[in-house]
C-alpha cells in the first residue's frame, strides 16, 4: 500500500488536481469540439467544405499548377512547426540536464512557487511531452499533405471526366484527404496553445488550472465564434 501511495506524495493535491483538469480539459475539449462541429460548424469544418469545393474546381482545370502551389504552401506550415518543436524539445531536454540552475532561475521570477528539483523536472517533462505530441501530429499532417499532392497530381483531366458523379466522387475523396491533414495540423496547434497553460504550472497549481480554462476558452471562441468563421461560412458556395 505504501508503494502505491508514495508516488502520490510527490505532489500536493492541488497539483494532481491541476493535472487532472489539464488532461481532462484537453481530451474532453478535443472530443466535444469534434462532436459539436456537426451541430454548429466550426472553422475547421467550414474550411473542409472549402477544401472540397477547391478539389471540385480543380477537376475543371486543364493546368493545375495553382493547385500544386497551394498544396505546397499548405504543407509548409506543419513543416515549420515540426522543426520548431524539435528545437523546443532540445531546449527542454537541455534544461532537464541542468535542473539546479534552471530551477534557480525560475524561482527568481516573482510569484513562482518554490518546489523540489524532482517536481521541477516533472513540470519540464510535461512540457516536453506536449511538444513531442505536437511533433508527431505535425509530421503526420505533413505526410497527409503529401498524399493530397499525389491525389491532385493524379486527378483526371477535365476532358476525361465522363459524368458529374465521377467529378463529385473525386472532390469528396481529395477533399477528405486534405481535410484530414488540416485536422491533424489543428491538433498540433492545440498542443502549442495548451503548452502556455502548462507554463503556468511553474507559478502555482491554481494558475495552471486558470490558464487551462483560459486557453480552452480562447480555442472555443476562435473555432466557433470568430469573425473569420462568419466570413467563410457566408461565402460558401451553395
Amino acid at each position: 500500500m505504501d508503494l502505491l501511495l508514495k508516488p502520490l506524495l510527490l505532489l500536493p493535491w492541488p497539483d494532481w488536481l491541476a493535472l487532472l483538469v489539464f488532461f481532462c480539459g484537453w481530451m474532453g475539449y478535443a472530443h466535444w469540439a469534434k462532436r459539436w462541429a456537426t451541430v454548429r460548424p466550426s472553422i475547421l469544418a467550414t474550411t473542409n467544405q472549402w477544401r472540397r469545393h477547391w478539389m471540385l474546381q480543380a477537376t475543371f482545370r486543364e493546368n493545375r499548377m495553382v493547385d500544386a502551389a497551394v498544396t505546397q504552401s499548405l504543407s509548409a506550415s506543419p513543416s515549420f512547426f515540426a522543426s520548431t518543436s524539435i528545437l523546443i524539445i532540445g531546449g527542454l531536454l537541455a534544461a532537464l540536464g541542468a535542473t539546479e540552475k534552471a530551477s534557480g532561475l525560475v524561482q527568481e521570477i516573482p510569484f513562482a512557487v518554490r518546489t523540489s528539483e524532482l517536481v521541477f523536472d516533472l513540470k519540464l517533462g510535461l512540457l516536453a511531452g506536449i511538444f513531442v505530441h505536437a511533433f508527431f501530429r505535425f509530421t503526420w499532417s505533413l505526410r497527409q499533405y503529401s498524399f493530397g499532392a499525389i491525389i491532385v497530381a493524379a486527378a483526371p483531366e477535365a476532358r476525361q471526366i465522363e459524368d458529374e458523379s465521377q467529378r463529385q466522387a473525386f472532390a469528396d475523396r481529395a477533399g477528405r484527404v486534405m481535410g484530414l491533414a488540416a485536422e491533424t495540423f489543428n491538433d498540433g496547434l492545440r498542443a502549442y496553445y495548451l503548452s502556455f497553460a502548462a507554463v503556468a504550472w511553474f507559478f502555482s497549481a491554481w494558475a495552471f488550472m486558470a490558464a487551462t480554462g483560459a486557453v480552452l476558452w480562447v480555442l472555443y471562441r476562435r473555432e466557433f465564434h470568430s469573425e473569420v468563421l462568419s466570413a467563410l461560412r457566408d461565402g460558401l458556395p451553395r
